[in-house]
């Protein structure tokens, strides 16, 4: 049975992730004594014990996120050895790209950390913008709605009238993105045209939206000196929705993602168009299992976010 492994982003992060590894695992604990010494601060402990303000600022929420899924990742790798079998692809949504880049071979983890650490720096310095979730609303409609609403701003010579749409998130999830009085006005013409619900985002900035220019240039600089390979195992990445191994082709995704939508309902389809049958959500929460479930149906879904679901991994066929 095909597998594919995804990896979650920022917002799934909890106060206590990875803490049940360390007794339970040797490889778990480098990973994380690994993030300590790259980034020189305790953030192990804040992923432990918190304070959830600190683990939730984006700058932090990054890089602890990449390291718990990453730990978990080693002790499934760990626990069952040869009998772990490996993925035909990989996927992450948004910040998740880094895991999966790592999974499938074109990243080590301390690059990753650290090009992470700066990537939630770069957005947490982004003041500019909100975001809000649209629930039940066709994409197709709500695609028109931005196209109006930013249009008739930038007509009016409004700083920043752009709202588009930043995560297709699952056929009925769908997330905007831009500015403050474009997303306020696309999301009521959402309301009025049949959205169930319109949700603010607690953001503080219009995230995959061409308004994260800056970070986007902030990104290239930093990948500019890292190390990126091919990869082993393709990424079904975010801003195409297809398949990746060319080390340039990585580098160019890296940047692109900040500004660009992630395509997470195209990007499901196609893993499933490739064979794939089970999916192993690897990371703290279980966002990505619930979306997958409405994209994919049938689809098998696995959870992997504690060492008690590693440990229930050896009782699977295949893992």
């Amino acid at each position: 049975m095909s597998i594919a492994w995804v990896f979650p982003g920022q917002g799934s992060q909890v106060v206590g992730m990875g803490r049940d590894l360390i007794a339970a695992s040797a490889a778990a604990r480098q990973i994380f004594a690994t993030a300590d010494e790259t980034l020189d601060f305790g953030l192990s402990e804040l992923c432990f014990s918190g304070p959830e303000t600190d683990l939730t600022a984006t700058e932090n929420a990054q890089p602890a996120l990449l390291t718990t899924s990453m730990a978990l990742l080693a002790a499934m790798r760990e626990l069952l050895g040869d009998r772990l079998e490996p993925p035909i692809a990989v996927a992450g949504h948004s910040l998740g790209e880094y895991s999966a880049l790592v999974a499938g071979g074109s990243l080590d983890f301390t690059t990753a950390l650290r090009l992470v650490r700066r990537r939630g720096e770069l957005m947490a310095a982004a003041h500019d913008g909100s975001m809000a979730a649209v629930i039940g609303l066709d994409a197709g409609i709500l695609e028109q709605i931005c196209q109006e609403v930013s249009a008739a701003l930038q007509h009016h010579n409004q700083l920043h009238g752009t709202v588009v749409i930043a995560n297709y998130n699952a056929p009925d999830q769908l997330v905007i993105s831009g500015s403050v009085v474009a997303v306020e006005h696309a999301s009521l013409l959402a309301k009025s045209r049949g959205a169930k619900r319109v949700i603010p985002l607690k953001v503080s900035a219009a995230f995959h939206s061409p308004l994260m220019v800056e970070a986007a240039e902030g990104m290239a600089q930093a990948i500019a000196s890292a190390t990126v390979r091919d990869l082993d195992i393709p990424l079904i990445a975010n801003v195409t929705a297809e398949p990746l191994r060319d080390a340039d082709d990585v580098r160019r995704e890296m940047v692109a993602q900040v500004v660009a939508p992630v395509r997470w309902i195209a990007s499901v389809q196609h893993m499933v168009a490739m064979g794939v049958e089970t999916f192993v959500e690897i990371g703290p929460g279980r966002v990505l299992t619930g979306l997958i479930r409405r994209i994919a149906p049938a689809a098998r879904l696995i959870n992997v976010a504690t060492f008690e679901d590693v440990r229930a991994l050896t009782a699977m066929q295949p893992v």
